[in-house]
């Protein structure tokens, strides 16, 4: 798909998923618009992009704080006039069990993951509407549908940002504006390096390469879909767990609980 001419806003694009999708967008010949809170990554970025002749805008913005979201908003549509892509990309994780957790880590991920996805939503979505054209591409995570020990609080941001994008997903319909969630499973990127996951192994052997998730992104930006797991065959996983709980659960708690107890161990 060629996206001349369309103005792509991502989210945590600094790195991993949402610098590699920046770059696949470029590549498409769209101009993109990286934020994240890393001002200096992101000029780096923006610079190695200028390569494919189109225009990447660095904008540095805390997109948990709503004030500097709406800014960031109208800034980005005074310069460019619209919007056609909106990537929520940026999240980050924790990693303890819920009595060991401190409630402001707690909420700083719910601040990041789903109330900054939210906050961007809102800022760019009357323009789509107005435009009648546009689509939202919310990167989630196989832990939007299962429930992770150890991750509580991420698991419940995904959740969150699962709902939310379903019901809008509905009411969108007929608009011209489209929402796809990005669903994959344990992806090669900074998101381990948190102190709280200590040694853990930070990748098993089907984890999957941002630039594997990127072109997910790329696809979700013009597809029909409400959800696309990657890779497609998870979701049978996530299938089985969600018409056979009473199998799965016992399951999938047993194989985290000793992964948080070889941790805290």
């Amino acid at each position: 798909m060629d996206y001349s001419g369309k103005v792509v806003v991502i989210t945590g694009a600094s790195s991993g998923i949402g610098e590699q999708s920046a770059e696949k967008f470029a590549k498409l010949h769209a101009n993109v618009v990286l934020v994240s809170r890393n001002e200096k990554r992101l000029q780096e970025i923006a610079t190695k992009l200028s390569k494919y002749n189109i225009e990447a805008f660095a904008y540095a913005c805390d997109i948990s704080n709503k004030d500097q979201v709406d800014k960031m908003g109208k800034i980005i549509i005074e310069k460019f006039g619209k919007i056609d892509v909106l990537v929520n990309n940026a999240g980050f994780g924790i990693y303890n069990t819920v009595e060991k957790t401190k409630i402001n880590e707690m909420e700083s991920q719910i601040s990041t993951n789903f109330l900054g996805m939210m906050y961007c939503t809102k800022t760019f979505l009357q323009k789509m509407l107005e435009q009648r054209s546009g689509h939202i591409v919310n990167v989630a995570s196989v832990a939007g549908s299962i429930g992770i020990p150890g991750m509580a609080s991420y698991c419940a941001s995904k959740f969150a940002m699962l709902g939310f994008s379903e019901s809008l997903f509905h009411e969108l319909k007929g608009t011209g504006v489209g929402i796809t969630v990005v669903s994959p499973i344990m992806v090669r990127t900074n998101f381990f390096n948190h102190e709280s996951f200590g040694k853990m192994p930070r990748y098993s052997a089907t984890s999957l390469d941002s630039k594997t998730v990127a072109n997910a992104v790329v696809r979700a930006a013009s597809s029909p879909r409400i959800e696309i797991v990657v890779p497609q065959i998870v979701r049978f996983v996530i299938w089985l767990k969600q018409t056979f709980p009473y199998l799965i659960n016992p399951i999938v708690g047993e194989i985290f609980r000793k992964s948080v107890k070889s941790k805290l161990d």
